[in-house]
């Protein structure tokens, strides 16, 4: 018997190794497969898109806030892994009635490191999750320093909401030298286009997710804002707390070389 501790301080009880396992995170799921796991992964989300083409041989079981909990319960798992924002309260009580849920609670890069390790002693690939660390904090520790930048990081239209300073994008952007004008606000409030005109940001970076930020939104915010420089971001390269990080601070490098400056 193994006993583990998930990131909201609730145990979990696992009689071995997880051989059934389904990932309703889609970072964490990508994680799975880059540590050696693919083999043991029965389902995932609709929005867990990476890495192809092995993803698409997994079954989906619905949105990360729209589970089918009778089909994740006849695939039979043994293990699911979760996190406390991205999945529904209600959906996660409900799955914990099919087997152990494991969650996670991610707002720092210490904690989806914390996250990192906790799925290497469940799984006991510890080697590869230091591997993987260790390629992370290196690609950071190589991160140039920046001119500091004023930003808005905009997540969604109608309304348009913004990320405050308690969020995992937050310190991902500070990685990048840009500053979160909203980091006195929690989470993820709205914004006005008055607040914009109003701060001093001169760059407003549109996400690609979870709102999918394209070309006409940009153009449509340049011609509002006519002040304020637009850039469109990857936004999986800001958010996606699993094994994505170690793409990021190249990402962060060639955005400030190329496009922002």
């Amino acid at each position: 018997m193994r006993e583990f501790t998930d990131q909201l301080g609730k145990k979990i009880v696992l009689q071995n190794i997880p051989q059934r396992v389904i990932s309703i995170v889609p970072s964490q799921t990508e994680l799975l497969f880059d540590v050696g796991l693919s083999d043991k992964i029965i389902g995932r989300t609709k929005f867990c898109i990476h890495p192809k083409p092995l993803i698409d041989k997994v079954q989906k079981v619905g949105g990360t806030k729209n589970l089918t909990i009778d089909l994740i319960q006849s695939l039979q798992p043994n293990l699911i892994i979760a996190n406390k924002e991205e999945n529904v309260k209600e959906q996660i009580e409900a799955l914990e009635k099919i087997c152990p849920v494991w969650i996670s609670d991610i707002t720092t890069i210490d904690e989806a490191l914390q996250m990192m390790r906790s799925i290497g002693e469940i799984f006991e690939v510890q080697k590869n999750i230091a591997q993987l660390i260790e390629t992370i904090e290196n690609n950071f520790a190589q991160l140039q320093s920046f001119e500091k930048q004023k930003v808005i990081y905009l997540i969604w239209q109608e309304p348009m909401m913004t990320i405050g300073g308690d969020t995992f994008i937050h310190q991902l952007l500070s990685k990048a030298g840009l500053v979160n004008v909203f980091s006195h606000q929690n989470r993820y409030p709205e914004i006005t286009d008055e607040q914009i005109i109003a701060s001093d940001a001169a760059l407003i970076l549109l996400s690609s997710e979870p709102y999918p930020f394209t070309e006409k939104h940009k153009t449509a915010f340049e011609n509002k804002f006519p002040n304020k420089k637009i850039v469109l971001v990857d936004g999986e390269m800001f958010s996606w707390y699993g094994s994505r990080m170690k793409l990021a601070a190249n990402y962060f490098l060639q955005l400030r070389k190329n496009r922002i400056g």
